[in-house]
């Protein structure tokens, strides 16, 4: 007869996230995953994997539900363009989230260089958030908000290269001022 499961998998995965963001994947030992997730590092490696692998699951489910419901509603979409800049720069430095960053940013500093597994999911969520910023653009342009001479993907491309690197400024810098001039700065070009 099999066990049943003395935790909830979907709780234990997103205590581990936090974690994981939180301190990295280097700095995270089984041990700490164990104090954390309050299960033992047997059921931990029977439910998950080795930590690799409930790394892997834990950047699997991290995303920014907002994002697909901020550029995707009808109307003007330039506005919304500037928004969700405007909010990722105003993430970047808020006291809340300065230190942790973005576990997708934070997964390309420490992991992606060396690490082809994580590389290929920090690659696929820049690949959806520059796709979410083109079709955005590409309304935009429909809609008359931004010259027919404007190329939405590389526009997309410009932005997707900006916010994050909001999220790696916003981290070590203490002037909010230089996260928020880079966005506005880079705003201008969409006028």
């Amino acid at each position: 007869m099999a066990r049943t499961k003395e935790f909830d998998p979907d709780a234990a995965l997103q205590a581990a996230l936090e974690l994981f963001w939180r301190r990295g994947y280097e700095a995270t030992s089984m041990s700490d995953l164990v104090a954390h997730l309050g299960v033992g590092r047997a059921s931990i490696y029977a439910t998950f994997g080795s930590k690799h692998e409930l790394y892997l699951k834990a950047l699997d489910r991290y995303h920014d539900p907002q994002l697909l419901n901020e550029l995707s509603l009808p109307g003007p979409a330039l506005p919304a363009v500037r928004a969700v800049v405007r909010r990722f720069a105003a993430e970047s430095t808020a006291d809340d989230r300065r230190l942790t960053g973005c576990f997708i940013v934070n997964t390309a500093a420490e992991l992606a260089p060396h690490d082809s597994a994580a590389r290929r999911r920090v690659e696929h969520s820049w690949d959806q958030l520059e796709t979410l910023l083109r079709s955005a653009l590409v309304r935009a342009q429909a809609q008359g908000e931004l010259e027919e001479d404007r190329d939405p993907r590389t526009l997309a491309r410009m932005l997707l290269v900006l916010m994050q690197g909001l999220r790696v400024v916003g981290k070590a810098s203490s002037d909010p001022g230089r996260v928020r001039d880079a966005a506005e700065q880079a705003l201008a070009l969409l006028d």
